[in-house]
């Protein structure tokens, strides 16, 4: 795979680093051990991983035209982001996002499937938008090209703030 440039570099002082000091002026980085974050960080990462997802739901939707799990917890996700929806509520989407992942034949639909149920379950867990590049990698095993243009964008489309936390966290 081709590195993409890290679109957000860090000062030079790893003391900021590690002390939680924001480059960018918007507060304490998020703990990268921490993979639950505050409500308002998980939302921040929620808008990001439904942007990502829902640019991947095609791929689901190529094999399983008729199944509406993956759109459905997208949606819950951006209901979550209204105060529409409880945590519990959105949850059980993503679930049901994993429980059509496994019912897909294709690689590349159950990675896209899989990337919409990591993205909806970080209303709950931020910890899991770190699964949405991974499974992005694999929505497109025969086209390189097409990988790597995706995964740039989401490095480039990810709140610099949170680009540690999701690409350096484990």
């Amino acid at each position: 795979m081709t590195d993409v440039a890290d679109p957000h570099p860090v000062a030079a002082s790893s003391s900021a680093a590690g002390r939680g000091g924001d480059p960018s002026g918007d507060g304490d980085l998020p703990d990268v051990t921490d993979l639950r974050l505050s409500e308002q960080d998980r939302r921040a990462l929620v808008a990001w991983t439904i942007a990502c997802a829902e640019r991947l739901l095609p791929v689901f939707q190529a094999e399983r035209p008729d199944d509406d799990r993956p759109r459905e917890a997208l949606a819950a996700a951006e209901a979550f982001l209204r105060g529409e929806l409880d945590i519990d509520a959105v949850r059980e989407k993503a679930f049901a996002c994993h429980e059509a992942a496994r019912e897909a034949e294709d690689p590349s639909a159950v990675a896209a499937a899989r990337v919409c149920g990591q993205a909806v379950a970080v209303a709950h867990l931020a910890g899991h938008s770190r699964q949405v590049p991974r499974h992005t990698a694999h929505a497109f095993p025969g086209d390189r090209s097409r990988r790597d243009a995706e995964l740039a964008w989401q490095r480039m489309s990810i709140p610099p703030r949170f680009d540690a936390y999701v690409y350096e966290g484990d």
